[in-house]
């Protein structure tokens, strides 16, 4: 798998594919993060993460020309092919997640406090969770909404969008917690999103599966 996983990230970056989802990360951190309280910001940035992790997904599970998925896949099968590439993209994005949060926190230690103070570490702790429970909501949506699940590009599209904008907004859902959470915290401690991140784990293990076992069965 490891070596898998180098080959779709190698393939990734050298398609210079990732230049779009990465300028779409860093407008919404720039219009929407930098304004607010720290946690708050953190919220946000995390929140921006989620569409972007589907897109990497579906870059990622569509980068190969089938004859060329076929190859990769007769030696290791097309599960553990197709599963390669879903890794791949989510950690892509972890790195994202990782130089947002950095970027944030950065950006926070810049400007005057307003209202109670969180401790550098506190707020970066928090905030990598939040941003790993978003990325990994965005990563099992981006495997549900294309191929081998959806082939259409216009449909896979249109459930991308819909699927991550309900996992923002929906009360409860994973990402909306931890996003939530985030945002509506007070005082000088930071809330700690694990229930949230392992909620959206144990979802991603559920989409992976669904995706590995519709890609052995059925994908050409």
């Amino acid at each position: 798998m490891t070596a898998l996983i180098g080959y779709q990230t190698a393939l990734l970056l050298g398609s210079q594919r990732w230049l779009a989802p990465l300028v779409l990360y860093a407008v919404l951190i720039a219009d929407g993060v930098l304004s607010g309280r720290p946690l708050e910001s953190l919220g946000y940035a995390a929140a921006a993460l989620l569409p972007v992790t589907a897109w990497l997904v579906r870059l990622c599970a569509n980068q190969e020309p089938a004859a060329a998925r076929d190859v990769v896949a007769a030696p290791s099968g097309p599960a553990r092919a197709h599963a390669a590439a879903l890794l791949a993209a989510t950690g892509c994005a972890g790195v994202l997640g990782v130089l947002g949060t950095a970027a944030v926190l950065l950006g926070k230690a810049a400007d005057p406090p307003r209202g109670p103070t969180v401790p550098l570490a506190e707020a970066a702790v928090a905030g990598l969770l939040a941003a790993a429970a978003c990325a990994v909501t965005g990563a099992a949506i981006g495997a549900v909404c294309t191929r081998p699940v959806l082939r259409h590009a216009g449909w896979s599209w249109a459930a991308t969008a819909l699927l991550s904008l309900l996992a923002l907004v929906v009360p409860y859902s994973p990402a909306n917690r931890a996003v939530f959470d985030m945002v509506d915290a007070s005082g000088a401690s930071a809330p700690l999103p694990v229930l949230p991140l392992a909620a959206a784990t144990l979802l991603a293990c559920a989409a992976l599966a669904l995706t590995s076992h519709v890609t052995r069965i059925g994908d050409r």
